[in-house]
């Protein structure tokens, strides 16, 4: 979907300073969220407070769909990561734009199988005890759909809360996949080879 489109059809566009949360667990969907500018991360907390990152979310994206068509209670946290301009279309807006949209109704089903292959991904990858095996499969996934000009833009802390790993751990495999000429490291930046 242009988010061009959603601001010469007038749509609100809504102000989220970084840290904000935009919706949390157990929330009525309202709304599917088009963001602007900005980045927002949708995390799960276990009991103990440790996060793990669902998905990242940045311009020209949109998120919180899944629990809008099925009409089940929102399963995780998003908060923005940086001060975001988000549109928030809301149920019988956003129905509207998939009958009306054929090219944007593709757009949904790929995003969507999209975030359907990577839980499954990561899934096989959570019960994969071989820390290395984790960090590199998400690396390669990221690589595919996150990079910017070969660069991954991601924090070490980021991959941690994804993978389910220490930050620590991350730290290591990453230094070790770099010494292995797997990837290489420019300033704290990951990039590829």
């Amino acid at each position: 979907m242009n988010i061009q489109y959603l601001i010469d059809h007038n749509y609100p566009i809504v102000q989220y300073k970084k840290g904000a949360v935009i919706y949390e667990p157990g929330a009525t969907p309202r709304a599917v969220y088009f963001i602007k500018r900005g980045e927002v991360r949708m995390v799960t907390v276990n009991d103990d407070g440790k996060e793990f990152i669902q998905g990242i979310f940045k311009a020209h994206q949109y998120f919180g769909e899944p629990a809008l068509l099925v009409n089940k209670p929102y399963l995780a946290y998003t908060i923005a990561t940086q001060d975001s301009e988000i549109i928030p279309v809301n149920r019988t807006q956003f129905y509207q734009l998939i009958d009306e949209d054929r090219d944007f109704n593709m757009e949904l089903i790929k995003t969507m199988s999209n975030r359907l292959f990577y839980k499954s991904m990561m899934l096989e990858e959570l019960a994969n005890e071989q820390a290395e095996h984790r960090v590199r499969t998400l690396i390669s996934y990221l690589f595919k759909s996150l990079e910017k000009d070969g660069v991954l833009d991601v924090t070490r802390q980021q991959l941690a809360d994804m993978s389910g790993l220490r930050v620590e751990t991350v730290i290591r495999i990453v230094k070790k996949l770099a010494a292995q000429k797997e990837l290489r490291l420019l300033r704290g930046k990951i990039i590829k080879t």
